[in-house]
């Protein structure tokens, strides 16, 4: 009989893998957030065998399970069956999508897409006072948080990347639409087409990202297939800036926090700690880190959809913060910023920064 939905014929065998053991509750954020046993990857993979028995439907009944996940990647990490949940999520949610059942948070995601160049509608950028479309050895992409959300963070890349005198552009870059995937949509094919125009017309070598989801996107999807083709470099700011001899030091007790895009999805977990062992000699990890670091929440379109549970994946993770007692907590990732800030109980003292936005305060500070 011909598969009913595409996540039956491309994972059926991964899903029948799962053992039902329980291992991946403990480290599902959401489970720990909700404690809705379906709602840790067992659950959703119990579910899924269900339909393909053919005892459930995809329909909205399954919204609130199948779509409450950050694709945080912590369950596959830690499965001793090795079964691909990420994956299986992503081409459920693409199947219900199909069948026209979806969470609305991103439907309209989809929609704002499909007529405006960025996921926040926004239709006056902030210039950072820098002219663009440059010819230029490098190109420094935003991102949509980085450029909308977290100014001051990127606006202190930019700073940086200005200090350590390189040679670089930004572009009117638009989404990279990558976060689609993870709704059950497709990448837009114009904005990624208009990406791979801008950049191509620089005459870089070298895409430096300041979204580890954007770097993801533009290394891994057909999408940008031509950057890659034309020799250019696609690499994340912790990438780039681990080379250089930084001249600052801080006593201030640090630590650092692995997102999940750039941690599990990409494996890049000893550059930012190279930088930051330059300029912070009291640094500490958390309890939870490199690969077992918590999810701060905001992936899988959680956060736009499911704030309340976000913010309480955010808080689990700040609880460790104060456990170390740090002064400072450092990640690689707007989005991870922009939670965690979100989070943030005011009795809470520590300082929130990605790492670029802290090593650029500390030589601004000894200027």
């Amino acid at each position: 009989m011909e598969a009913k939905y595409d996540f039956t014929r491309k994972f059926r065998e991964q899903i029948l893998q799962c053992s039902r053991c329980g291992f991946c509750q403990a480290h599902c954020p959401v489970f720990g957030s909700t404690l809705r046993p379906s709602y840790n990857a067992r659950g959703k993979m119990l579910l899924l065998k269900e339909v393909m028995d053919g005892k459930l439907e995809l329909n909205d009944e399954l919204t609130e399970t199948l779509f409450q996940c950050t694709t945080c990647a912590s369950c596959f990490e830690n499965c001793p069956s090795g079964v691909n949940v990420p994956q299986i999520i992503k081409q459920v949610r693409k199947d219900m999508v199909q069948v026209g059942s979806c969470h609305p948070a991103f439907v309209g995601m989809n929609d704002v897409l499909s007529r405006h160049t960025n996921i926040y509608m926004e239709n006056e950028p902030e210039d950072f006072d820098r002219e663009r479309n440059q010819k230029a050895e490098y190109v420094y992409f935003m991102g949509c948080v980085g450029q909308y959300r977290q100014d001051e963070a990127t606006e202190a890349a930019l700073d940086l990347l200005d200090r350590l005198d390189v040679d670089f552009t930004l572009i009117d870059e638009v989404c990279c639409s990558g976060v689609l995937e993870d709704v059950g949509f497709e990448i837009n094919p114009g904005l990624a087409d208009k990406n791979v125009e801008l950049i191509l017309a620089t005459g870089c070598t070298t895409v430096i990202t300041g979204c580890p989801y954007c770097f993801r996107t533009f290394n891994g999807k057909d999408q940008y297939v031509k950057l890659r083709e034309a020799g250019i470099k696609i690499v994340h700011m912790s990438q780039f800036l681990k080379d250089f001899d930084l001249p600052v030091k801080t006593d201030q007790k640090v630590t650092y926090h692995d997102s999940c895009d750039l941690g599990r999805h990409c494996g890049i977990y000893s550059e930012p700690r190279a930088t930051i062992r330059k300029i912070a000699p009291n640094f500490v990890e958390m309890p939870h880190h490199h690969a077992n670091s918590l999810c701060c929440g905001a992936g899988g379109g959680v956060r736009g959809a499911y704030a309340k549970n976000s913010i309480a994946m955010a808080r689990k993770r700040l609880d460790e913060v104060e456990e170390i007692e740090a002064d400072v907590i450092l990640t690689d990732c707007n989005s991870c910023v922009h939670n965690l800030g979100n989070a943030k109980l005011r009795k809470q003292k520590f300082k929130i920064h990605t790492v670029t936005e802290y090593v650029n305060m500390l030589m601004e500070d000894a200027e």
